[in-house]
């Protein structure tokens, strides 16, 4: 071997000598920044375990904190340790003050809390099965519990609104200081309580073949019966119209004529809406003169009809029936009904201006036959039934059925 040769063995070793030498100096930097890193991590937990520790420990203590472990209060806690601590604020164990806790003592949505909001089983929980909450279905004292003693929806609250067959009222313990008058109507008098108010004004509405005429004709005949004069207006029929279909029905409107106890007058609509001023005027004093007790007007739709203007048609009406009160009668109004609403008047005004509203009207079913019912809407200063109460025109006149009702 050369002395060159033995030169570059030389080289060649001491290279490889020397590349050895960086690979275990590199592999002994790398351990060493791996135990570096290691080290400090180590160092790192050790301290948060022993400083953070301490810290959640305080936390716990006071049983606000958030705590992963099983001290009682845990967030998510699973398991049963700590059960003894109350206050904690999402535990799922079985600690004293779990918010989600199944077995919590005061969780808001504990299943068997005490206290919680939620809680099935929960003895103050608001909404809990067994609890005393707003919607407990058997609290005792739950407004809407099915058992409940002080609840107002027991199962026999609809008793409150049930009304009986007979709405008969006792008139022989009613008192009153305002004169009272029959109207005439078989079981219609005995669902209004000592009688209507005398000098009230009344009105009946109805549709055609209700048997509003009949109703008025049979109102006036009560009173000539008790010995009281009347007035029958008709803007419709003829005198002689009026006189014939009383004396139909028994009731001797022309002997009650002749002797000065019954006057029948036949107006004009066209004419009387006219002259409502002057008879405006002069109706009180003819009732006075005549000293009637009871006034039929014939009807007052027909009245209303001659005015186009619905403030002029409320203006003559209002002021014809003040007329009418001021001079001291009872009186009787009859009115066509609503095309639309069997409750309302024509043009609805009568309504509101009369003391007493009685509806007829028709009742039609899809199996029974087609049946007149009576209600009254309004009595001013009188007990009555509301009730719809079937009745029928005979040869007596009406005739309501108060004992049975519509189906």
């Amino acid at each position: 071997m050369t002395e060159d040769d033995s030169a570059d063995d030389d080289w060649f070793e001491s290279a490889l000598d020397d590349e050895e030498a960086e690979d275990t100096g590199s592999d002994r930097q790398d351990g060493d920044r791996a135990d570096g890193e290691s080290g400090e991590a180590g160092d790192w937990t050790d301290d948060v375990e022993d400083s953070g520790g301490d810290w959640m420990d305080d936390i716990d203590s006071e049983g606000d904190g958030v705590d992963a472990g099983d001290d009682a209060g845990g967030a998510f806690g699973g398991s049963d340790a700590g059960s003894d601590t109350n206050g904690s604020a999402l535990d799922d164990s079985d600690s004293g003050g779990g918010a989600f806790g199944e077995d919590s003592d005061g969780g808001a949505f504990g299943d068997d809390s005490d206290g919680g909001a939620f809680g099935a089983d929960s003895g103050d929980g608001a909404f809990g099965d067994d609890s005393g909450g707003a919607f407990d279905s058997g609290g005792g004292d739950s407004p809407f519990g099915d058992s409940g003693g002080d609840s107002p929806f027991e199962e026999d609250f609809g008793s409150a609104f049930q009304s009986g067959g007979d709405d008969e009222f006792d008139d022989e313990d009613f008192e009153s200081d305002i004169p009272r008058i029959d109207l005439g109507i078989e079981g219609l008098d005995n669902m209004i309580q000592g009688g209507v108010p005398a000098r009230h004004l009344m009105v009946v509405i109805g549709s055609a073949g209700t048997g509003k005429t009949t109703f008025g004709l049979q109102f006036l005949y009560h009173g000539l019966q008790n010995d009281e004069n009347a007035v029958f207006i008709t803007l419709e029929q003829s005198h002689e119209a009026i006189i014939d279909t009383a004396n139909e029905w028994g009731w001797n409107f022309d002997e009650y004529e002749a002797e000065n106890k019954l006057a029948v007058v036949d107006l004009d609509p066209v004419e009387m809406a006219n002259s409502l001023d002057n008879i405006r005027g002069e109706l009180p004093q003819l009732i006075e003169d005549f000293d009637a007790d009871r006034l039929v007007l014939d009807s007052v739709s027909l009245l209303e009809m001659m005015y186009n203007d619905p403030a002029k048609r409320r203006t003559e009406v209002f002021d014809f029936t003040r007329s009418l009160k001021e001079a001291g009668v009872t009186t009787f109004l009859t009115s066509e009904a609503s095309e639309t609403n069997p409750y309302a008047s024509r043009h609805g005004i009568i309504e509101y201006l009369t003391d007493a509203v009685f509806i007829l009207q028709y009742v039609r079913g899809d199996t029974t036959e087609t049946r007149l019912a009576v209600e009254i809407q309004k009595i001013r200063n009188a007990n009555h039934s509301r009730e719809k109460k079937p009745y029928e025109i005979t040869s007596d006149g009406l005739s309501v059925y108060q004992q049975a009702n519509i189906f």
